[in-house]
């Protein structure tokens, strides 16, 4: 492709590019030589499974992929036992090194499910960093200044109301911008968040006399609530590992405004046939929940397959159109104490919600039914020796046999 049309796609979703001018030059001279570019983007890897927020990133790599570059999906084995800093009012909890590596292996099983193994790199930033001596450090930490790291928002917050900063945490970015060095990446991706990181990978690789890399950022994915970053602690997430049925149905549940969000982020469909799309939505030709089938389809098929996303299709319309309790999901036998259990105790237990609070909140919301019925009192008890399916919220059941 040319540079423009390589251009057209590389900013679909992207809110800065730093420069621009300095990426057009890079394509232009990958065009001439025939040298793919080294794409790289970095993750830390604190949590063992990815949702749908992580995968933003990732989809932009297989893009770079798919214009004949070459994507460094480099894993922050070293830097996720320091703690990344970036938007925390305090200091993170270090990981250990078996709880880092056992989430990368993880990582690298979900990412191939989206980028082409043929074609990425993976890589350790342990493997340059774990061998760096005490002078290496020094001499790292020599390129930055204090007044420099306190212009971060969140540093120069904690400073300010006299938080706790520990020095360590100003390693951090010196840490991750060291990475671009030893890989010579020519364009680095991130979260807008991750803006300050990134741009000391620019100024550290001119310290050392390479070509600084150009920074991509890209929003941070707004969860089913449509307002706060998709966040598992926030509960406002679609996970990859998820079941289908699970992913299909918080797909449907989300507002048109932010399933376009979705598809333009998240999606395979081209820039013409997102217009389309878009148009179609606009005009009344297209139904938004025709269109959020179809990317429901699509994501559950990406991650599951195409025979689990026509499942999950064929599952949510029998259950929310025919309004239908499904013939089969998981069954619980519980022995109790005493002849009752409070409802919401029967909920944690089947893991229908993470908390014996959660259970009382969704109660208190309407959001939990049994045997098709609403309930409304928090402090409602189960009966022993019977058995019920309990709902909660429009996807989640459960059948409970209470000894």
């Amino acid at each position: 492709m040319s540079v423009a049309e390589q251009l057209e796609i590389i900013k679909r979703g992207a809110v800065e590019i730093l420069l621009e001018k300095e990426l057009q030059e890079k394509i232009d001279k990958s065009l001439k030589t025939g040298v793919p570019l080294k794409i790289k983007a970095g993750f830390d890897p604190t949590a063992p499974d990815l949702h749908l927020g992580h995968t933003v990133l990732i989809q932009k790599l297989r893009q770079f992929q798919l214009l004949g570059h070459e994507v460094y999906f480099l894993i922050g084995d070293f830097t996720g036992m320091i703690g990344d800093p970036t938007g925390k009012t305090e200091t993170r909890k270090a990981l250990t090194r078996e709880d880092v590596l056992k989430n990368a292996e993880t990582y690298k099983e979900q990412v191939f499910k989206i980028l082409d193994p043929d074609k990425t790199r993976v890589v350790f930033n342990s493997e340059w960093l774990s061998t760096m001596m005490a002078s290496d450090l020094i001499a790292l930490a020599s390129k930055y200044t204090v007044a420099r790291m306190l212009e971060r928002e969140d540093f120069n917050k904690r400073f300010s109301n006299q938080l706790p900063v520990s020095i360590h945490e100003f390693l951090y970015p010196l840490i991750q911008g060291y990475d671009s060095v030893a890989l010579k990446a020519d364009i680095e991706l991130g979260g807008t968040d991750q803006k300050f990181n990134l741009l000391v990978g620019r100024e550290l690789q001119r310290e050392w006399g390479l070509e600084p890399q150009v920074v991509i950022t890209m929003p941070l994915l707004e969860g089913l609530d449509g307002i706060n970053k998709m966040s598992k602690s926030l509960g406002n997430y679609i996970g990859i590992n998820e079941p289908p049925d699970e992913i299909f149905g918080k797909i449907m549940s989300v507002s048109d405004e932010l399933m376009l969000r979705y598809y333009e982020l998240l999606s395979d469909l081209s820039l013409a046939e997102l217009d389309k799309l878009k148009t179609g939505l606009k005009d009344g030709t297209v139904h938004p929940m025709e269109a959020k089938k179809s990317l429901g389809r699509e994501i559950v098929s990406r991650y599951h397959g195409p025979s689990a996303s026509v499942a999950a299709e064929e599952s949510f319309l029998k259950r929310f159109r025919d309004n239908q309790i499904p013939e089969e999901m998981d069954c619980f036998p519980l022995t109790i104490e005493g002849e009752k259990i409070l409802l919401y105790k029967v909920l944690a237990e089947t893991g229908l919600v993470k908390s014996n609070s959660e259970g009382r909140r969704a109660i208190q919301q309407g959001g939990v039914k049994i045997d098709g019925q609403k309930v409304a009192d928090e402090n409602f008890e189960l009966a022993g020796g019977n058995e019920y399916v309990l709902q909660v919220g429009k996807r989640r059941f459960a059948k409970v046999r209470l000894q």
